[in-house]
């Protein structure tokens, strides 16, 4: 078969590899589609967790191509959602619910042989039906909501709440969506570089939407006269607006690092304004027993994923967009390893 394969920090090629076998308790899914994520510019860069080499690739959907000994459950032909997430289940973490900070934590794609493949081998335990009236482009899309619907729940938003989006990317589309969705917000506030990434932030839910740019301080000072945001949340793993957006915290604020920024980047944070205001600082990393739930709202068509999917693209094209920065103006690619 053949896997898109990252040999070392800012090199991958398409290999020709064997097929896995399924275990017991695992099957082989033909990969129907894999969207491309942050952390894969991450791991492709040299910036992640990652050992080298690595068929990345973890939002996938696809079809059972044949199951392991002894499993029942599922058949060949089944179409299917995969959560990446590997845990051991036994640790400290685990116990408490705490899958994600797992003592062993894994992912598909990020730590074992992942989806920008033909085939990829997933326990059965990582199973997610895709009902007959989803496409399984849309399906694609449960890893990413999954992460969202985790952050909505990290956020605890309150009703009337203000909320405040810095990025209009996949990630700040999803979220803008689940919490206009959840309905207790009252303002939905987006920031971005790219206004043709805001208006798809607007037909997602968003009460509003600023260009970022000199004025913008002044901008969300008059929206909420001078009072700040209730939630404030970074999606877009840059240092500098990271440190930028405590600027615009209400007091008992919660303040959600949401994007993957790179290990080695630091901000100056003013403690004593962490204090006098009671704000409260949260990190949201990947999943937490969230992806039935994302599952669930896709099913339903509660949340649209159309209006993100900006192109699909096949395995001989990877190389080429992890090597570069993304344009101004793409929001998610899928990979289809059957497109070549």
């Amino acid at each position: 078969m053949r896997a898109f394969t990252i040999t070392a920090p800012h090199a991958g090629e398409v290999r020709d590899v064997s097929i896995p076998e399924a275990g017991p308790a695992e099957v082989i899914v033909q990969v129907a589609f894999c969207g491309v994520c942050g952390t894969d510019y991450h791991i492709f860069r040299g910036d992640f967790l990652s050992p080298y080499p690595l068929t990345t690739g973890h939002e996938a959907s696809g079809i059972i191509a044949s199951a392991g000994p002894g499993v029942t459950d599922w058949r060949p032909g089944d179409r299917v959602a995969i959560d990446p997430t590997l845990v051991c289940g036994r640790c400290y973490h685990c116990l408490r619910r705490q899958w994600n900070q797992c003592d062993h934590w894994g992912a598909i794609g990020d730590t074992t042989a992942g989806s920008f493949a033909e085939y990829v081998r997933v326990p059965i335990a990582n199973l997610y039906r895709v009902e007959d009236r989803e496409t399984l482009e849309e399906a694609a899309f449960t890893e990413p909501l999954a992460c969202v619907v985790w952050g909505v729940e990290r956020l605890a938003l309150a009703p009337a709440d203000r909320v405040l989006v810095f990025g209009a990317g996949p990630i700040g589309g999803l979220l803008t969506q689940m919490i206009s969705k959840a309905g207790p917000a009252a303002d939905i506030v987006v920031v971005d570089v790219m206004e043709e990434k805001l208006a798809i932030a607007r037909r997602m839910g968003a009460t509003a939407t600023f260009v970022s740019g000199p004025d913008l301080a002044a901008e969300l000072a008059a929206r909420t006269r001078g009072r700040g945001f209730d939630a404030v949340v970074d999606c877009t793993g840059i240092a500098p607006v990271i440190e930028g957006m405590f600027a615009f915290a209400a007091p008992r604020a919660r303040i959600m690092f949401f994007g993957v920024a790179s290990p080695g980047d630091t901000v100056r944070i003013n403690p004593f304004d962490v204090y006098r205001k009671d704000w409260q600082i949260i990190g949201s990393m990947a999943i937490n027993f969230t992806f039935q739930q994302a599952r669930d709202l896709l099913a339903a068509g509660r949340i649209d994923v159309k209006p993100l999917l900006t192109r699909v693209a096949g395995l001989g094209d990877l190389a080429g967009i992890l090597g570069r920065p993304k344009t101004p103006t793409e929001l998610k690619t899928l990979i289809s390893p059957s497109k070549d």
